[in-house]
């Protein structure tokens, strides 16, 4: 499992809220929910966003409220994997349960900017900034883990038999 894209960064305590406003939540159709990911702090993300694109956050990434609206919104914009200094612990469980990869790296996030090129390579948790000729190590995903995303997220990992944590 690997992704490589274009980084889109944002700062700390980006809230669920600011990931999927509150006002478009009313809709199942996870189409309808990229189409507004990001909207109230970058209005440009979704016009602008190739998928396969990264998203670089800083500490406390995805707080808030414990909806899985937000990591839906960010897997359905086309985004690879979401890297952050920290992430609300409900944000972390809710997106790998819908199979968003997401890794926690203090250093990538202080040194990656937005434009960057990031490869990422979950298996060995190396992030390597392409742009910068940089290199930054998180921990790879444990091998539950690594199921679940593979199968795109936990339902479709037990009814594959796999995905037991």
């Amino acid at each position: 499992m690997n992704a490589k894209g274009t980084v889109f960064k944002y700062g700390d305590n980006i809230d669920t809220d600011v990931i999927i406003p509150a006002r478009y939540l009313n809709t199942p159709d996870h189409r309808e929910l990229a189409a507004h990911c990001m909207e109230d702090i970058d209005a440009s993300f979704i016009k602008t966003m190739k998928p396969g694109d990264i998203i670089v956050g800083g500490f406390n990434f995805g707080c808030g409220s414990s909806r899985e609206h937000a990591p839906i919104a960010i897997k359905a914009s086309g985004v690879s994997c979401v890297i952050a200094k920290t992430f609300a612990r409900i944000f972390y469980r809710n997106s790998i349960n819908i199979g968003l990869a997401i890794l926690e790296c203090p250093e990538a996030s202080d040194r990656i900017r937005a434009g960057d090129e990031v490869a990422v390579d979950f298996d060995t948790g190396l992030i390597e900034n392409l742009t910068r000729g940089e290199r930054y190590r998180a921990e790879p995903f444990p091998p539950f883990i690594k199921e679940i995303i593979s199968c795109n997220g936990l339902m479709n990992a037990l009814a594959a038999g796999k995905g037991k944590a």
